[in-house]
């Protein structure tokens, strides 16, 4: 299932699929998503998800 979009509401970034259904919520700022990743800033690193909220890469920013 692909990523359709992803919002920042409030603390967290909800992830949702080209229907609208939610995915997956995760906690923190929203830096980016594609159609397979959301990108979320805790801090001074950066954090991937898949489309499931689970974690695939870490990065510094």
């Amino acid at each position: 299932m692909a990523i359709g979009t992803a919002v920042q509401r409030g603390s967290w970034v909800y992830v949702y699929d080209d229907k609208g259904h939610q995915l997956t919520s995760i906690p923190g700022e929203l830096h980016g998503f594609t159609g397979s990743t959301v990108s979320v800033k805790r801090g001074n690193w950066v954090y991937t998800f898949d489309e499931h909220g689970h974690q695939t890469g870490t990065f510094p920013c």
